[in-house]
C-alpha cells in the first residue's frame, strides 16, 4: 500500500482510466474540493499532456502518471522554481531506488537516462496553489515509446519497476525538498549538480519559432536558465549541442 510508505501530508487516489490526472485535479481545485497534498495517479490516461501542451501517451500500466496539488508558503513570484524542484525530486528518487542509475535533468525539468527522455513534468497555477503532473516511462518496450528520443526505466535495466515504490519514494523526497525550500534554503546547487544542461553549449528554441545559441551557465532562483552572455531563458526548448 502506498499510504503505508508516505506521510499523512499526502492523500493518494488511484483511478484505472481517466482523460488526464492534471485536468481532474485542476477541476477538483476549481470546485474547491482539493486540499494541499492531494494526489491522483492512473493506470491509463487518454488525454495526457506534457510541457507546452504536448501530448503524452503511454500504454496501460507502462508508465507512472500522477498529479499532485500543493499550496506553497512562499510568494507566488517564486513558484516557478517548483517544477525544477519536482524534476530534482524525480532524480533523487531514481537514484535512491537504483544507485547504479545515472539520471540527469535537461532544463527545465526533462528527466534523462543517457540521451533519452524517461520522464517529464507539467505545472499550472490552480486556485491558491499549483497542480504538478509527472510522467515517468517505467515498463515501456521500445515499440511502446511515444517518440524516438524517449526511453524507459526497463530499457535501462532499472533495478525495480514497482510504480507504487517509485511514487512513494518520490512523494517523500519532494516533501523533504519542499520543506527545505519553503524554509528559505537555496537548492539551486543541487539542481545544477544533476543538470545535463549547465556547462553545455545549447540551442534555445523559443515559443515564437525563433532560436538562439549560447552556453548554459546556471539558473536563477526563479528557475530561469542563465546563458553565458547574461541573458535569461524563461520558456523554450533546449537542444544540447555536442
Amino acid at each position: 500500500m502506498i499510504s503505508e510508505k508516505i506521510s499523512q501530508y499526502w492523500r493518494v487516489s488511484v483511478v484505472e482510466v481517466t482523460g488526464s490526472t492534471q485536468d481532474d485535479l485542476a477541476q477538483s481545485v476549481a470546485n474547491k474540493k482539493a486540499v494541499s497534498g492531494d494526489v491522483i495517479a492512473t493506470e491509463f490516461q487518454s488525454a495526457g499532456r506534457g510541457r507546452l501542451d504536448r501530448k503524452f501517451e503511454a500504454a496501460p500500466s507502462s508508465a507512472l502518471m500522477f498529479s499532485f496539488y500543493i499550496e506553497p508558503d512562499r510568494d507566488k513570484s517564486e513558484w516557478s522554481f517548483l517544477p525544477l524542484l519536482t524534476g530534482l525530486s524525480a532524480i533523487f528518487t531514481l537514484v535512491e531506488i537504483d544507485a547504479a542509475s545515472a539520471p540527469a535533468l535537461k532544463w527545465p525539468n526533462d528527466i534523462l537516462l543517457g540521451e533519452g527522455k524517461v520522464g517529464g513534468i507539467i505545472a499550472q497555477v490552480s486556485g491558491e496553489g499549483l497542480v504538478i503532473g509527472v510522467g515517468i516511462n517505467v515498463a515501456m518496450s521500445e515499440a511502446e515509446l511515444p517518440v524516438a528520443h524517449a526511453t524507459s526505466l526497463a530499457l535501462h535495466s532499472f533495478a525495480h519497476l514497482d510504480r507504487n515504490e517509485i511514487l512513494a519514494t518520490f512523494l517523500n523526497t519532494f516533501e523533504d525538498l519542499l520543506d527545505r525550500w519553503q524554509k528559505g534554503e537555496d537548492l539551486r546547487h543541487l539542481y545544477c549538480e544533476r543538470s545535463a544542461t549547465i556547462g553545455r553549449a545549447v540551442k534555445i528554441e523559443h515559443p515564437d519559432g525563433s532560436s538562439s545559441n549560447g552556453k548554459a551557465m546556471g539558473i536563477t532562483p526563479a528557475g530561469e536558465l542563465i546563458l553565458e552572455d547574461g541573458s535569461r531563458v524563461t520558456v523554450g526548448d533546449v537542444v544540447h549541442l555536442r
